[in-house]
């Protein structure tokens, strides 16, 4: 029997790694730190240890790693906005020590969970490769992170530990509680900024399709280690359509807010000045991250992917929309 460590294991792309490993007979080690979520995890599949565990306590991940085959590394302290000291320790410190960990512990491999932040850079970007430039300034404190993150997986695989790392893009499905239901709540509270018109095209991905990309990671050639993978359904689409889809899959009546670029941004940078000053406020309504995210296009190209580590996104993102529909509705009763 295989045994994996899932970090992050209550977050959306963790706990539907850690119930596919679970029904394919692996042991799972599930760590996260929100207890209720884990023990909900824990009772969902056989197969599942729910451990309460913070990347940033040392012992906590040596101990989670000891005996572990495989180390998936969702974690991460992922928004458009926060104090860099908390994304460092959650992105930075805490993928050191996981890293590390494995090192020790002679897990047979370690599988990072990045993302395409890295490639952001507040302008329209098609099919983007792998190896192409990063911008010379990461957009936020969440992206510069990841960065260096993925320079210490880089870092270990060098130094012995086999290591894979994967940008996916836009994840979503049932337990997302980050990126539709953000939308969801923008369209109670005042509607959904179309910016420009909603014209951006967003490029998506099923987390289903993520939780196979992972374990092709585990199952690839190890001339395909040590390097990045672009992820997604390679299926982009406007922001606007997409929204219109999921309004409809959700049943709920669609408000939006026609909005300029420049508006946008104008807004979203005064917001984040008051919030800077007055810290107690939390995070801004509007980030200018989160406008870029909206309304510049950024698609990946995906056929490193496909050519290395036989990736095919199995799910369309129409069959991921009602599937987070139907688990929203659920969820909601």
């Amino acid at each position: 029997m295989n045994r994996a460590l899932v970090t992050g294991a209550t977050g959306c792309l963790g706990r539907n790694l850690a119930v596919r490993l679970a029904s394919e007979g692996w042991e799972v080690t599930a760590m996260g730190r929100d207890s209720g979520l884990g023990q909900s995890l824990q009772s969902e599949a056989e197969g599942i240890r729910f451990v309460r565990g913070d990347l940033r306590d040392k012992h906590a991940v040596e101990q989670a790693c000891q005996g572990q085959d495989a180390v998936f590394h969702c974690a991460a302290l992922s928004s458009p906005w926060g104090a860099y000291r908390e994304f460092y320790g959650s992105n930075v410190e805490g993928t050191q020590n996981v890293a590390d960990a494995c090192l020790r512990s002679g897990v047979q491999r370690l599988i990072h969970v990045s993302t395409p932040s890295v490639y952001f850079g507040y302008v329209s970007r098609h099919m983007i490769h792998e190896d192409d430039p990063l911008p010379p300034r990461p957009a936020n404190h969440y992206a510069a992170t990841k960065r260096l993150a993925e320079q210490a997986v880089l870092q270990a695989h060098a130094e012995g530990m086999p290591s894979i790392i994967i940008r996916p893009r836009a994840i979503f499905g049932p337990h997302d509680r980050t990126l539709f239901p953000r939308i969801v709540a923008a369209n109670a509270k005042s509607g959904v900024p179309m910016i420009d018109g909603g014209q951006a095209e967003i490029d998506l991905t099923c987390v289903d399709n993520v939780v196979d990309a992972l374990l092709l990671c585990w199952k690839a050639d190890e001339q395909a280690l040590g390097r990045a993978y672009n992820i997604s359904n390679g299926d982009p689409r406007p922001f606007k359509d997409v929204v219109a889809d999921l309004f409809s899959m959700l049943e709920l009546p669609l408000r939006t807010r026609r909005i300029s670029l420049r508006t946008a941004y104008g807004a979203a940078a005064v917001l984040e000045g008051v919030h800077r000053l007055l810290p107690f406020l939390g995070e801004p309504m509007l980030t200018r991250y989160t406008v870029g995210s909206l309304a510049v296009t950024q698609t990946l190209d995906i056929n490193d992917a496909k050519q290395k580590l036989g990736y095919a996104p199995r799910l369309s993102v129409d069959e991921g929309l009602r599937k987070f529909a139907d688990w929203w509705r659920a969820a909601a009763c």
